[in-house]
């Protein structure tokens, strides 16, 4: 029986050391694999017009797990009117990690350049902003297809302080 516990004792010290060093290293996402902690200089004043990264192509994401390790990825951004959106289009099948993390839980860290934004994310149920969105996926990226019987979530991205109404 001691030896069992000694076992899992150095189990456990061995995960909780590992993740400590990906805290300190954050062990970001690269190209389609994701990543756990979003490094950056966090800006905490508010973003009245995210125009800017229209001309960007991809920004990273942070969202919480079900079991509370952040899980991040590369994913597209865009502006509409001057808001941050970002999009999830996949084929007909269970949920993105990242979908159902934010869905499940709002707030969220984006990485731009290396800029750190904490907000939260709201969902598009409205139609006629999903589609007007949509339209400037589609303009900005023009390669992307959207494949038949696709899953799409369309979120909108609010300063934290708004909470989730995004009023």
């Amino acid at each position: 029986m001691k030896i069992v516990l000694k076992a899992v004792g150095a189990v456990v010290v061995c995960l909780i050391l590992l993740l400590v060093v990906l805290r300190i290293t954050g062990f970001g996402p690269h190209a389609r694999t994701p990543g756990l902690w979003l490094k950056g200089n966090v800006v905490t004043t508010p973003v009245a017009d995210w125009s800017f990264t229209h001309s960007i192509p991809v920004i990273q994401l942070q969202t919480e797990s079900w079991y509370m390790l952040p899980h991040s990825v590369n994913i597209n951004c865009l502006d509409y009117n001057g808001q941050l959106y970002f999009s999830s289009v996949y084929p007909a099948g269970p949920a993105r990690s990242w979908n159902a993390n934010i869905i499940r839980n709002p707030h969220i860290r984006i990485k731009i350049g290396d800029q750190i934004y904490d907000r939260t994310a709201v969902l598009v149920t409205d139609p006629a902003e999903q589609e007007a969105v949509l339209q400037v996926r589609r303009q900005k990226y023009r390669n992307l297809r959207v494949p038949p019987n696709a899953t799409i979530h369309v979120f909108h991205v609010v300063d934290t302080s708004q909470g989730a109404s995004g009023d």
